[in-house]
């Protein structure tokens, strides 16, 4: 059996490692829809929050001493990670940490996602691990930590990104790297204007996941002498990672799937598109990201809710939902769904219609609506006789609609207020 895949090895290797999660990001591609939460903490599936897969993944890794770093309106994440995160034991050394921003070093709050482990150094002193995972709160994918941690031992790492191949034109978005034939990492530019093409795929780049293995004595040097740098950004991916590779052993981990062939889901939901899109994704008949795997649950605080219930079956007046996902709580009274998923407790008032959506928790679309091509978010009251996703240009007064049109509808939009100030 080859080494790095042994599981008591790779067991032994999970227990010495700290797993830390940046969740302190706005997302502010997302408009609104991050107005009074962070992007972690946005729904995505019908039940869970985006920080739900960072966390199920360490879970499932076997690495279980986690802390979650917040900052930016963390209210909401911090809720559901208390409520739906209280299951590891403390007195097996198993936690989930929240890790605020508290001025802990420094006047300033976190100002760059190395800062923000900075900041949080003398809590990983602390907990000593051998090892430190850094993750980002806000992308969605299944991923066995383990194996990443095991070829970064193997290999003598002293930092080890987690990567994948992306569209050269969508490289921009990502920190893009060169990878010798050893894996070994010889050039890394975060988010260029011009992405380097991977050398055998000109229509590709290889990118980084944002996903990083560290040794942790190695993370403190680098850490600190970032710190002492009044030039830096304080960022893993302008600094930390550019400034190791000339001196030090920096590796990549290719993402693939149990046959090596295909490169396993990962999904970075950071626009309203890309986040209508994985979404709908799930609703079809194999989707790439399958939550009903009983061998790699995604858990979350799960809501007691009764099941979804359709009513009335009159042939004007038929409560039913075709191609779609309903979750527990909602209500399809007398109206029709088509392809598209409903988050819990959404009821759906007779003779509408919904097409194409992706409805959030607590949403009541009033009668007679016709709703098509909408993301519409948690606690919206849609009055009677509403039509959105027929007239872009009508839309685009009201709402916002996305460039590949997709609408997106806030309880502000429509002049209810959810969050008082006063």
């Amino acid at each position: 059996m080859n080494k790095n895949t042994d599981p008591r090895f790779v067991s032994r290797l999970t227990r010495d490692t700290l797993a830390l999660i940046l969740a302190g990001g706005r997302g502010s591609r997302l408009h609104d829809m991050t107005l009074w939460r962070a992007k972690p903490a946005v729904p995505f599936g019908g039940k869970f929050r985006i920080i739900d897969f960072p966390l199920s993944n360490c879970v499932n890794s076997g690495i279980r001493r986690i802390g979650v770093v917040t900052q930016y309106k963390a209210h909401s994440l911090i809720r559901h990670i208390q409520k739906g995160w209280g299951f590891l034991r403390g007195e097996f050394n198993e936690f989930v940490e929240l890790l605020p921003a508290q001025q802990r070093i420094a006047d300033d709050w976190y100002t760059g996602t190395a800062n923000a482990v900075y900041q949080n150094l003398d809590i990983i002193r602390r907990h000593n691990p051998e090892y430190v995972l850094i993750l980002a709160g806000d992308h969605v994918y299944k991923m066995d930590y383990g194996t990443m941690v095991a070829h970064h031992v193997e290999k003598q790492a002293d930092v080890t990104i987690a990567c994948m191949e992306v569209p050269l034109e969508q490289a921009k978005a990502f920190g893009v790297m060169t990878a010798d034939n050893h894996g070994r990492i010889v050039e890394f530019t975060e988010k260029p204007t011009h992405p380097k093409p991977m050398p055998d795929k000109a229509n590709k780049a290889l990118a980084s996941m944002g996903i990083y293995v560290f040794n942790t004595k190695f993370l403190y040097e680098q850490l600190i002498k970032d710190a002492d740098d009044s030039r830096s950004h304080h960022d893993f991916g302008k600094d930390i990672i550019p400034n190791s590779i000339a001196k030090y052993r920096v590796m990549s981990y290719p993402c693939y799937d149990d046959s090596g062939c295909k490169q396993n889901y990962w999904r970075d939901v950071g626009t309203i598109d890309s986040l209508w899109e994985a979404n709908l994704e799930l609703i079809g008949v194999t989707p790439e990201l399958n939550l009903y795997d009983n061998h790699w649950p995604i858990w979350t605080y799960q809501e007691q809710l009764p099941p979804a219930k359709f009513i009335f079956d009159d042939d004007d007046r038929r409560g039913m939902a075709v191609d779609s996902m309903v979750s527990g709580g909602c209500i399809i009274s007398g109206a029709v769904v088509r392809h598209s998923l409903l988050f819990s407790n959404v009821r759906v008032n007779s003779y509408s219609e919904v097409n194409n959506s992706v409805i959030l928790p607590d949403v009541d679309v009033g009668r007679r609506c016709r709703i098509n091509k909408a993301l519409i978010d948690r606690g919206c009251k849609i009055a009677a006789d509403t039509v959105i996703g027929e007239d872009i240009e009508q839309d685009k007064q009201r709402f916002y609609v996305s460039p590949k049109g997709v609408v997106l509808v806030t309880p502000e939009m429509l002049g209810q207020q959810l969050h008082f100030l006063r």
